[in-house]
């Protein structure tokens, strides 16, 4: 599950029309004066959200004024999978628009995104971008046709005072999901409390599985998203050591019905130890349910078996496949502008700390960085002055999270494909007589026949 869908139900990934189509054609022969460039950009919040509305457009204008050269016509044009590829085809998609992290491979290979490694190598952009999480907007050839602007990596919350009280250290959470399970019977037996929970409703369940296999080194889907491969090895383990946490081990407590919300408010009221989420759950654990903040830790995704990755999740910008290189420069300039400004201008930076202590909101919550280590260091020390969260409790996320493999959700309809793999998580964690494979093979042939469509 996209995490942005949760946040502000943004699109998911659902399937594609596969047609052979472009992008809108460029508005640059619109020009209002000779030598001026004109792009249409997507993305513009409705009417009906005058708040963020008034603050595209100020941005905008603020981009406009700072770029003579360059028009902007911001549309209310935003990511959706049910018509993207209508749009496509009838030439109705802006210049630049933002999409998730799930779609830059599959409008790669349809050539429906312009080739921007040279304007990123002229505009210095390149260099500031983080490698691991820019692989998502590359091809084979380590081409670059999408630029990351937001990204998520799911790690391991933990509650570090019921590591201590169970006598685990609080600074070194599990590595491996072996760890993990020694960890979670370890804090049941001394603490009372379930050692590890799972998400399983609302196609949380779903998500988090996916998750689960692939730091067991296995995979929902194949590359084109055409049939399903959790049938396997990789995910029957994931399943059983659940399974046995909970039926032998005993130390994933009695509630088995979780979605993202009840999870956060169980953690926080201390009856959970661990369970996968992201660096921005500190948010809602701390200040919406009542966390004290020096109880929160984070740790990045256990692995077993080898250094599998993590699901991750995010955004970023593509542009017309039919832009000219005038018109993809100056969508650099846009997309730099209106979302990485913070982290390579300190003046954007300092400003936004500032908003956010003003707001009375988290400042310098580590997460998964869309710049490079170096950039991100930098961004680190000019909001330094207002962080007003706990950096040591996120050390052992931030230690591994930048290198850790980052792998993106499945590729073609990912909700129906959760709500197919919640009933199996939720049964084996509900039946102590679960049939794994039989539930994983029962999955794979509905899920099967909706990718099949």
């Amino acid at each position: 599950m996209n995490r942005f869908a949760i946040r502000c139900a943004a699109g998911l990934s659902v399937p594609f029309l596969l047609v052979a189509c472009s992008s809108a054609p460029s508005s640059g022969g619109g020009s209002s004066s000779p030598g001026q460039v004109t792009l249409t950009v997507g993305d513009r919040p409705s009417s009906s959200d005058p708040a963020n509305r008034a603050s595209f457009d100020k941005k905008v204008a603020d981009f406009q004024q700072a770029n003579p050269d360059i028009k902007l016509n911001p549309v209310e044009t935003i990511w959706d999978a049910t018509t993207f590829q209508a749009q496509a085809a009838g030439g109705q998609l802006p210049d630049v628009l933002n999409v998730p992290f799930t779609e830059p491979q599959g409008l790669i290979a349809r050539k429906q995104v312009a080739d921007l490694t040279k304007v990123l190598k002229d505009d210095g952009l390149l260099d500031e971008l983080n490698p691991n999480v820019l692989k998502i907007g590359q091809d084979q050839s380590g081409n670059v046709y999408a630029v990351p602007t937001a990204a998520y990596s799911v790690g391991l919350v933990y509650n570090r005072e019921l590591f201590t009280k169970a006598g685990l250290d609080p600074d070194k959470p599990p590595a491996t999901w072996d760890e993990l399970r020694a960890d979670a019977k370890q804090i049941a037996q001394k603490t009372g409390q379930a050692g590890y929970a799972q998400m399983t409703t609302n196609n949380t369940g779903g998500w988090m599985f996916t998750t689960q296999t692939y730091a067991f080194g296995g995979s929902i889907e194949n590359e084109d998203g055409s049939k399903a491969t959790f049938d396997d090895a990789p995910s029957k383990a994931a399943l059983q050591l659940l399974h046995e946490m909970k039926w032998t081990d005993k130390s994933m407590g009695q509630a088995v019905l979780y979605d993202i919300d009840g999870i956060s408010k169980a953690f926080a009221a201390g009856k959970i130890g661990m369970f996968m989420s992201a660096p921005d759950a500190y948010r809602t654990l701390v200040q919406t349910n009542g966390l004290k903040a020096s109880a929160f830790g984070i740790g990045p995704m256990p692995q077993q078996g080898g250094g599998h990755g993590t699901l991750s999740g995010g955004s970023v910008q593509i542009v017309s496949p039919n832009a000219t290189d005038a018109e993809k420069a100056a969508a650099i300039k846009w997309i730099k502008f209106a979302y990485l400004n913070k982290y390579v201008n300190q003046d954007a930076a300092v400003t936004s700390a500032k908003n956010g202590v003003a707001a009375k909101l988290p400042v310098g919550t580590p997460g998964l960085p869309v710049v490079n280590a170096d950039q991100w260091s930098t961004y680190q020390s000019w909001i330094k002055p207002y962080v007003n969260v706990p950096l040591e409790n996120f050390a052992p996320y931030t230690k591994v999270a930048a290198d850790q493999k980052i792998i993106p959700e499945p590729p073609v309809k990912a909700q129906e494909v959760y709500a197919a793999l919640d009933p199996v998580v939720q049964t084996v964690l509900g039946n102590a007589k679960a049939d794994i494979p039989a539930l994983l093979t029962k999955a794979a042939g509905t899920v099967n026949a909706k990718l099949g469509r």
